[in-house]
């Protein structure tokens, strides 16, 4: 199986890291600091989410601006792990949004989830969410979720689906762990593939929380949480050499206010 997968122009894609701001940069050796550059990159994005979400139906055409990007409150928070096709342009785009160890559930993007308004889910929800939250500040490790994944047409038949995830999971490995949860629609296998990796099913006292239906995307979900040192053996070496790259990968972050 090839790491670094290729187009059909036999050329390997490579990714683009953009931050959300210049501090906690210390791993990486090619840092740029350019407000334009980032948000021309972030407004790519976005417009590469809200092509394939209109296209899915999982959106309709009065959730993007102007521009046809799908925006979300949570991208400006967030670092956007990006891949590339050989003409620079961006094929496929994960958001990684790490909070604070202070955070509490309410400032998770999860609590306004469908899930968590039910009566019969949502205090199971909230604790099981908020027992991974105390553990990551035990740990000493960030709390993070992971959303607004989506490839192009073009690479879902390769391994870049996973590949990308692999990378999540070293990105996190290598900005000293994470604990992490996802809500990980159905549609082309995301959960699976996120699953396949090393998310695990929800849990609270014993009982595997359901996935769920979630009409603003007109989807099934399941959440998933995920832990960055209990990852699929069988990908950790893919991991590894993930982990190593990232040291030189491109990071673009907006310039100091």
């Amino acid at each position: 199986m090839t790491f670094f997968p290729l187009d059909g122009s036999g050329c390997a894609r490579k990714n683009l890291l953009l931050a959300p701001n210049p501090l906690g940069l210390g791993p990486f050796r090619h840092v740029i600091l350019d407000s334009f550059s980032h948000g021309s990159r972030l407004s790519e994005a976005q417009r590469l989410r809200g092509r394939i979400a209109l296209q899915e139906e999982a959106i309709h055409p009065g959730q993007l601006d102007a521009a046809g990007r799908h925006v979300q409150a949570a991208d400006r928070d967030s670092w956007h792990l990006l891949s590339l096709d050989c003409n620079g342009r961006i094929a496929g785009c994960l958001r990684y949004r790490p909070h604070e160890g202070k955070a509490q559930f309410e400032n998770l993007t999860i609590s306004r989830s469908a899930l968590a308004h039910s009566k019969t889910w949502g205090g199971k929800l909230r604790a099981a969410v908020e027992a991974d939250l105390l553990h990551a500040r035990r740990r000493g490790c960030s709390y993070v979720e992971l959303g607004g994944w989506v490839i192009e047409e073009a690479l879902r038949c390769t391994t870049e689906a996973v590949r990308m995830i692999a990378t999540a999971f070293a990105f996190a490995q290598l900005c000293g762990g994470a604990l992490g949860i996802s809500m990980a629609s159905t549609r082309r296998c995301s959960s699976a593939i996120l699953k396949r990796i090393g998310g695990q099913c929800l849990q609270a006292g014993g009982v595997e929380l359901p996935s769920f239906y979630d009409a603003q995307y007109r989807c099934h979900m399941e959440i998933l949480r995920f832990d960055s040192t209990n990852s699929n053996p069988r990908y950790r070496r893919w991991m590894e050499v993930c982990r190593l790259h990232l040291h030189d990968v491109p990071v673009i972050c907006p310039e100091a206010p």
